[in-house]
This record gives C-alpha cells, sequence and structure tokens, in this order.
C-alpha cells in the first residue's frame, strides 16, 4: 500500500493501542499485557507507519478511532500526545476506555479534545464481571462516567455483553436498569462470542451451549428495554438517543468504505486491498512502515458479498444495486413475502425477526443453489 493512484481518499482512520492489564480469556484481538515501558515507543512507532501511509488519507478525514487493547492504558499524558499528533477528524474521534483506567486527568483529555468514548462497561453485576475476568467494578463503571460527563465528553457509549456463563434474566433486565439510570448516548450490546479454542470457551463451553439457547430472548429484552428508555436499534448490535451519538466510524466499515489501520494487528481496506499488519510488537516498534504484514486483493464479488453481509447489519439496509451479483433474488422474494425483508426504494431491510436472524438471512440471500 505505497503512494500511488489511489493516495488520498481515505476519510476513515483506526488506530490500535494493543495493551492490556491482562487478556481476558474470551478475546482473541490482538493485545500484549505487561510491557508498561514500551507504551512512548509504540506511540512513537505508530507515528512513524502514519507518516510512512499518510498519502493514502484524504486532506480531511471524517472519523478517527483508536480502538484496542485498552487504549486508556497509555494514560494521560501519552494519550493526549497520539491525539494531537493523528490528524484531526471532522465527524467524530473515538477513544476506547475501560471504567478503571478513567480518572479526572484521563476524562480532561479526552473531554477538552471534544472526543466520543467508548467505555467496556461489559456488565454491572460483579459476579458476572469476575466471570468475564475483567478487572473493574461496578462502581468504578460508575465513578468513569461521571468524570467523563464532568470533563464535557461530547458523547458517551457503554459496551453491554450478554450471554454470560451464569447470567439470568434477571440479570439482564437489572443490567438494563443501571443504563437507563447512567443514560449514555449510545449502547453496543453484543452477546459473548468466545471463539472455539480460546481459554474461556475451553473453561465455560458447557454454559456458554446454555446461554446459546436463551441469547433470542436476552436480545428481545435488550431491544425492548432499549427502544423504551428513548434508543433507536439503528445496527444489529448499536442503539443510539439520536441520530448525531450513532457511530459514524463503525457506520464506514458497516458501508464498505475504506479505511486505514495503524498499529500490530490493524486491517487497512484500500483500492481494493486488504491489509493486515502483523501481531508481534518487537517488529513493528523497531520499523513499523516494513513490518511483516499480508494483503490480500478484493475482487468484486467478495466487495458485493461483504456488501451485504455487513450492510444488512443497518436498519437503513442495502440498496440491490450494490448486491446484484451475489444476490438470491428467489431467496429474496420468499423473505419479503414471509414478513422477513422489504425491498421499498430498491433497497433491503430486514425486520426485527429479520434482524434478529441476521446470519441466517445472510445466508439465504448469498445462496446461489437456486436462484433465478
Amino acid at each position: 500500500m505505497g503512494h500511488d493512484c489511489q493516495m488520498g481518499h481515505v476519510k476513515h482512520l483506526y488506530v490500535h493501542v494493543p495493551f492490556c492489564a491482562h487478556r481476558c480469556g474470551y478475546c482473541d484481538f490482538v493485545t500484549v499485557t505487561g510491557n508498561d515501558d514500551r507504551h512512548a515507543a509504540y506511540v512513537e512507532a505508530l507515528l512513524r507507519e502514519l507518516d510512512a501511509h499518510r498519502g493514502v488519507l484524504a486532506e480531511q478525514v471524517e472519523t478517527v478511532y483508536i480502538g484496542g487493547g485498552t487504549p486508556s492504558k497509555i494514560g494521560a499524558p501519552l494519550l493526549a500526545l497520539l491525539l494531537e499528533a493523528l490528524p484531526q477528524a471532522t465527524v467524530e474521534t473515538t477513544v476506547e476506555c475501560n471504567p478503571e483506567g478513567v480518572d479526572v486527568e484521563l476524562a480532561q483529555v479526552l473531554g477538552e479534545r471534544g472526543v466520543r468514548v467508548s467505555l467496556g462497561a461489559q456488565t454491572f453485576a460483579a459476579p458476572l464481571l469476575a466471570t468475564l475476568e475483567r478487572q473493574t467494578t461496578p462502581e468504578q463503571v460508575r465513578a468513569a462516567v461521571s468524570y467523563l460527563r464532568a470533563a464535557g465528553v461530547p458523547s458517551l457509549s457503554l459496551d453491554l455483553i450478554y450471554g454470560i456463563p451464569g447470567e439470568r434474566e434477571s440479570d439482564l433486565a437489572r443490567d438494563l436498569a443501571v443504563l437507563d439510570e447512567l443514560a449514555p448516548d449510545h449502547v453496543s450490546a453484543y452477546d459473548l462470542e468466545a471463539k472455539p479454542g480460546t481459554r474461556f470457551s475451553i473453561h465455560h463451553g458447557r454454559e456458554l451451549e446454555a446461554q446459546g439457547e436463551l441469547l433470542e430472548r436476552h436480545l428481545d429484552l435488550v431491544i425492548d428495554s432499549l427502544g423504551y428508555s428513548g434508543y433507536t436499534w439503528y445496527e444489529i448490535a448499536s442503539f443510539a438517543r439520536s441520530r448525531e451519538h450513532e457511530g459514524q466510524h463503525n457506520r464506514a466499515y458497516w458501508l464498505g468504505h475504506d479505511y486505514l489501520g495503524l498499529g500490530i494487528g490493524a486491517v487497512s481496506t484500500i483500492a481494493g486491498a486488504r491489509r493486515v499488519n502483523g501481531p508481534k510488537l518487537a517488529a513493528y516498534i523497531e520499523e513499523p512502515a516494513t513490518a511483516p504484514t499480508t494483503i490480500e486483493q478484493i475482487d468484486e464479488r467478495t466487495r458485493q458479498t461483504e456488501r451485504l453481509m455487513l450492510g444488512l447489519r443497518l436498519a437503513d439496509g442495502v440498496p440491490i444495486a450494490e448486491v446484484a451479483d451475489v444476490l438470491n433474488r428467489t431467496a429474496l422474494e420468499r423473505l419479503v413475502q414471509i414478513g422477513i425483508a422489504t425491498t421499498t426504494d430498491d433497497t433491503i431491510r430486514l425486520e426485527r425477526r429479520g434482524r434478529m436472524l441476521l446470519h441466517d438471512c445472510v445466508t439465504d440471500l448469498l445462496n446461489d443453489d437456486d436462484a433465478a
């Protein structure tokens, strides 16, 4: 991905900060524990990688997302330095934080720079936090929200996980009641996904199977409760109090826009090519621009397939013309007839039941066995 004829068009930037105090058993992201003495060197390497690929970025970058890992783990001074050195987004800058890492100083750094914060609450039940191996407490979540609100953070999103081993429907209802009390601007609600082979899936396999049978009921409760609290379900796992608080960086992914990723394990999709940075911290710090990467060429069929899979996550749906080459129209007609999908304005949209069965719907729509 060099400085070629496609330079200057990418409007979305992802920055990966991999450091964590503890690697949770269900996590399969590229993360690093310990190595506190390498935080500054890693930030410097990020900026060197940015300089190497700056030519692909548009003059005005719309969104910047600093994720992890735990970006707040590097501390307020270093995070402030990173924010100042990155392109200033015209639409949205988001930083992921863990509650236990948010104090007055960090909140001020974020508030003064108008940063949207995604706070990893996950649950407000201490036993379930312990099951998830989270290094935080319900009290720290509340304190973090208070610090961030006091600092004037313009948009606050809280993450919620459901389907945790041992979780009852009453536990989820209490979590949703606390969310209603804290009144974040945005909620991201995910069912717990522990990939096969992770420590968590090995240890909790039977409990995860039991929770799997309850996920549809859990999602129903989440949708109804957040809807009653005034949130709009605009994406399969995302709820916002108003349009202005919807996650615009993630929307760029769902719409299939190009983006540049910086840091170990970061993904970039630019001009029909997907690049994945290598996961090794030492190699990246030494020379980020030439650290090992893998590159995949994205053909038109793959692009349309991904457009359908990601676009149907959104309530706005997907224009049929953008997925015409991969769409099984017979299957689409069948979904429309049974009330799971609509095709108003030549756009495929899934109704509530269809969105809850997203994977099955996408599989049907991409299955060409009985295509017309």
